[in-house]
């Protein structure tokens, strides 16, 4: 091979499949959206931290008993045969997602997805112990020495503790936290409760101190498909290259005219903010959570410039391509994308809301007694015999009778004539027998009706609330 056949011929390249995760450093943003972003945190950590210790009508507000198979939240009741409005929650959070998504983004990740939360939390931490971006890099490459030690074991025993905080508030969603932490330090917690703790104290460690912006880039799904539901005219943050570019520092009193440059002085702050490290000028990339921190940044050296703001901000593809100006981007809002979720959303929110508000908070199942078919009673009437199994979903104790038809003469016992009082959030199983006239039971199967009457043990008769349940009765 010639020496020009060789000089033209590719260079043999090391390709790495996967890339070690560098500590990212970002600098603390301020402004609007910075302040809009501690609002949402300080929001949804107050509902998280704090409203586990709110009691209500003598118990827990909000707890989720998975041991006794019951949940409470506020003045609502919810056992197992409620888990449908489970479903109906999961399809309203899911089209919820969507909706929001199409409009503006990934506006979830950035203000209120629990990652970016903790994250941002402990870059607080980060920098209250170690100092801005600059104080915390030079630290890092600084020799290990005590003031080095003093600094990292501070920040880490803050870290810990709220990690481990953070965990023995997410075990109390699910025990009762009045009772959970005092048992934690009398050493009498239950170990479930203490492996919850401990487990969601550890994640929280390892996914927003450890991995940080690795959870986003590489483990969260959402990064991956949010694509799918972006159109033209959905908002995302974007550089306006059209604005900024040819860019390059300038002197603050040197016209653009004058240096021929756009608006972008190069100065990376808007890199230098970013949680996971990227460069918004290259264009949207799947790793943004929509944070805008780089906007904060970006508008304060174009106030500093005397530059009009918004060289970064929040916009569309399609007002960017000057398919309309930035003046119609809220027209473009009410898009059949946009109407289709928001149906579907507010279609299953009213489902959701009707379901629960028009429940029946008593059951009961009719289960018949396998054991005996039919047989003859000492009137000499044909009998069956079944089992009631009540279920009483609601706090309060219920008072329940009960009558059955089907034929011309039938007749219900089992049952007292006060009623049968099911406590609160209690099951109780009663033995019943209906019997009838054998001519009009012949051989077979044949359908009956039992109707319930039910109501709270210190309401009175009138308020009584009724149910109807199928059953059959088996005749000679």
């Amino acid at each position: 091979m010639s020496k020009e056949q060789k000089a033209q011929a590719p260079k043999e390249q090391v390709v790495h499949l996967y890339e070690g995760g560098k500590r990212i450093h970002p600098k603390l943003a301020k402004g609007r959206f910075a302040n809009w972003r501690i609002f949402a945190i300080v929001a949804t950590q107050f509902v998280f931290y704090v409203l586990p210790w709110f009691n209500w009508s003598g118990r827990q507000a909000v707890l989720f008993d998975i041991p006794e198979r019951h949940f409470y939240i506020f003045g609502l009741s919810l056992g197992m045969g409620d888990l449908i409005y489970l479903a109906g929650l999961l399809i309203i959070c899911a089209f919820g997602l969507f909706w929001w998504t199409t409009i503006a983004g990934r506006l979830w990740c950035g203000y209120a997805c629990p990652q970016t939360v903790y994250t941002e939390i402990m870059l607080w931490i980060d920098h209250f112990i170690e100092g801005d971006r600059n104080k915390r890099l030079k630290l890092d490459k600084s020799p290990w020495n005590f003031t080095k030690i003093r600094i990292k074991a501070t920040k880490y025993l803050l870290i810990f503790a709220v990690c481990a905080w953070t965990g023995i508030t997410f075990a109390g969603w699910f025990t009762p936290i009045r009772e959970f932490v005092p048992a934690i330090f009398s050493f009498t917690a239950g170990g479930g409760a203490l492996f919850a703790a401990a487990f969601y104290g550890f994640m929280t460690f390892l996914f927003a101190h450890i991995m940080r912006e690795q959870v986003c880039k590489y483990m969260c799904p959402y990064a991956r498909f949010q694509s799918a539901m972006f159109d033209h005219d959905t908002l995302v943050i974007s550089y306006d290259v059209e604005r900024g570019e040819p860019r390059g520092a300038r002197k603050k009193n040197v016209s653009k005219e004058e240096s021929k440059l756009g608006d972008c002085i190069n100065c990376t702050m808007c890199v230098q903010v970013c949680p996971v490290g990227i460069d918004i000028r290259d264009g949207l990339q799947y790793e943004c959570i929509g944070c805008a921190a780089c906007i904060d940044a970006c508008d304060e050296i174009m106030d500093k410039m005397n530059y009009p703001r918004g060289l970064i901000r929040y916009t569309t593809e399609s007002a960017l391509k000057h398919e309309y100006s930035e003046r119609d981007i809220k027209k473009r809002l009410l898009r059949p994308r946009v109407l289709g979720y928001g149906a579907v959303l507010f279609a299953a929110v009213a489902a959701l809301l009707f379901g629960i508000f028009t429940r029946e908070t008593l059951h009961v199942d009719i289960i018949k007694d396998r054991g005996v078919m039919v047989r003859e009673n000492t009137q000499g009437w044909l009998e069956n015999a079944y089992n009631l199994r009540i279920i009483n979903a609601s706090e309060d104790e219920q008072v329940l009778t009960a009558k059955v038809s089907g034929f011309e003469d039938i007749t219900l016992t089992g049952i007292p004539a006060e009623g049968i009082k099911v406590a609160g959030n209690d099951t109780v199983t009663v033995p019943v027998q209906v019997a009838t006239i054998p001519e009009y039971a012949d051989k077979g199967s044949h359908p009956i009706e039992f109707t319930f009457h039910y109501r709270k043990a210190d309401e009175a008769a009138d308020a009584a609330r009724t149910i109807t349940e199928k059953a059959s009765f088996i005749g000679e």
